[in-house]
């Protein structure tokens, strides 16, 4: 609509150039009118009415029915709108972290467990935190049933440090300084140092959860000793980690090296030679 009213007055100025233009060349091998002449006074009253109608036009203000002025309502966000959609997903699919919608409340995956019930079929018991109330509910759903997973927000943040229960994080590009508890890190919440790139699964600008790299570096602190009286070393060995971790190790590792960690199973991958 506002397209429309823009060309009108746009094509009212050009036929205006247009007449004046015409006069001027008719002026210079005609004769001019008398000053009440009706050719004199239609034209520029003719121009005059046009105009008129198209800046009305400019200016004019939509009505709804009924007489009752009404505004176009602000668009939101594209993201303001997804995060509000949910989807169908297999409740098996779910995993720590996810989110979704049951019985009209929003609940956060705390711990997802896949268990096999022999012929019976596969099934997963998941622990649910309510994202309003903070409780907690256990539930358990079949291979075939299915839940509604909601769309979350996922921001950058850098870990600036830990203290007691609390993480404080900065977002790198504006600054932006946040605390979060450490329990919705999970498990990995050990692993989580100065420095550490995290991601945040924000709703409604709410951190409801938020994961680590999956691959990290630690130090081994201490090993296992072995045990006397075997013939043969241990392919693994208990590993004390420099966050306070204990892993399984290969048995050729010693204290002080520095090695990577998979920090989903915390198991070890390999040696870190940088």
């Amino acid at each position: 609509m506002e397209a429309m009213k823009m060309r009108l007055f746009v094509a009212v100025l050009v036929a205006a150039m247009a007449l004046s233009a015409v006069q001027q060349a008719a002026a210079v091998e005609a004769p001019a009118p008398s000053p009440t002449s009706d050719a004199s006074l239609a034209i520029p009253a003719f121009f005059a009415s046009v105009a008129t109608l198209a800046f009305g036009l400019l200016s004019s203000t939509p009505y709804a029915a009924g007489g009752c002025c009404r505004e176009t309502p602000p668009l939101q966000s594209p993201w303001s709108a997804l995060q509000r959609r949910g989807v169908k997903v297999n409740a098996i699919q779910l995993r720590a972290g996810n989110v979704i919608e049951r019985t009209g409340r929003t609940f956060r995956v705390v711990e997802a467990e896949h268990k096999q019930q022999g012929r019976g079929g596969a099934s997963i018991q998941v622990e649910l935190r309510d994202v309003d109330t903070g409780n907690k509910l256990n539930l358990r759903f079949g291979s075939e049933e299915s839940v509604e997973k909601v769309f979350v927000e996922e921001k950058s943040f850098t870990c600036l440090y830990t203290e007691g229960d609390t993480a404080f994080l900065i977002e790198p590009n504006t600054f932006e300084q946040v605390e979060v508890p450490l329990d919705i890190f999970g498990k990995a919440a050990v692993y989580l140092k100065e420095e550490m790139k995290v991601q945040l699964q924000l709703y409604d600008g709410r951190a409801l959860s938020a994961s680590i790299p999956k691959h990290i570096t630690c130090t081994v602190v201490e090993t296992q000793d072995p045990m006397k009286g075997l013939t043969s070393a241990p392919r693994y060995k208990r590993a004390l980690l420099d966050n306070g971790s204990t892993i399984q190790v290969p048995s050729y590792l010693e204290a002080g090296e520095k090695i990577v960690i998979n920090t989903e199973d915390d198991s070890f991958v390999k040696r870190d030679n940088k």
